[in-house]
């Protein structure tokens, strides 16, 4: 039978023993804003994926425990090519990610050979290798308007995060790919509408990965780390968050006064929440599931990351908002 208080001592007990190995390990750990709250309490840095890799660049560790899902740990990798990078749970992957593979990108580059790949980090690092340039769901369309030669862009692979970026560039074709973020489809503009009749006063904050109708009726589209930085300077006491909910548990403790809803409890990213503090435990007692992207592939992936970051003005190491 469950209990309360059992499942209380038991995590505490977990997180001394992660407490005492990450400073044996001389590790860092790094948490996404997705996953579970007592994993984003034990977090040395949090926020989202690709200010979570930069961040890591500037930590004085010799091991990374990234709290993820895998292409946030190979970009980790990638960036960070002299630190052991640890994904507690190696089955922890991105659906999304695995909506597009090499052999259809290359045809879809044949089919529209003037096209620029513009590839969203929440991608494989095999892909990230076949494209021209990363971009992040924040800076998607500052990236895409850059690229001042090209007049058609290849997005991938999210549909959702192209159609918000054509939206904002009627000038550039964006070629869509037709993948898609299941956690972020799950919400309806209807669910929006009915949490907004329940909480009049309430802003609207929407990730751009969910569907049109759905930030057509949101007062603010953004990234996960925007969304920080839209509530901490907002004048609005109370906020509707349409994204995966972990997002609230972060928000809540930043923002104490504020009052924080999800339109429906669908809103949630089961390989995000893969990741637990026994997990956390174990990768770092065995030093397992260790991810590491070298050769060719780690070569151009970083080429495609690095373009990325030129255009954003910022430096090794500097946070990025992303995911």
């Amino acid at each position: 039978m469950y209990n309360k208080t059992d499942d209380i001592k038991y995590k505490e007990n977990l997180k001394k023993k992660i407490f005492q190995l990450k400073k044996e390990r001389d590790a860092v750990i790094i948490v996404h804003n997705y996953q579970r709250d007592e994993i984003q309490d034990i977090a040395d840095i949090s926020g989202d994926s690709l200010a979570l890799s930069q961040a890591a660049v500037r930590a004085d560790a010799k091991v990374i425990v990234f709290c993820g899902v895998d292409f946030m740990a190979e970009s980790a990798s990638i960036l960070n090519p002299d630190k052991i990078v640890l994904l507690p749970v190696k089955e922890a992957g991105c659906p999304m990610a695995d909506m597009v593979t090499i052999e259809r990108l290359r045809a879809k580059r044949k089919q529209h050979p003037d096209a620029a790949v513009v590839c969203y980090v929440n991608s494989s690092a095999a892909i990230k290798a076949e494209s021209d340039v990363c971009c992040t769901s924040s800076n998607a369309i500052q990236i895409v308007g850059s690229l001042k030669d090209y007049k058609e862009i290849i997005f991938i692979p999210d549909k959702n995060l192209g159609r918000y970026v054509q939206h904002n560039i009627p000038d550039k074709k964006i070629i869509l790919w037709e993948g898609f973020c299941p956690t972020h489809i799950r919400v309806s503009k209807e669910e929006v509408l009915m949490a907004k009749k329940e909480h009049p006063d309430a802003e609207i904050l929407a990730h751009p990965e969910c569907n049109p109708d759905v930030l057509s009726v949101s007062d603010h589209i953004c990234s996960t780390g925007g969304m920080f930085s839209y509530v901490k300077n907002s004048k609005a006491k109370s906020f509707i968050i349409v994204t995966e909910s972990g997002m609230l548990y972060g928000l809540k403790k930043a923002n104490p006064d504020k009052e924080f809803y999800v339109p429906t409890e669908r809103l949630v990213c089961p390989t995000m929440k893969l990741t637990t503090l026994g997990w956390v435990a174990h990768s770092l007692e065995a030093m397992e599931c260790q991810i590491k992207i070298t050769g060719d592939i780690k070569e151009r992936a970083y080429k495609s990351l690095a373009r990325m970051l030129k255009v954003s003005g910022e430096k090794s190491g500097a946070a990025i908002s992303g995911v």
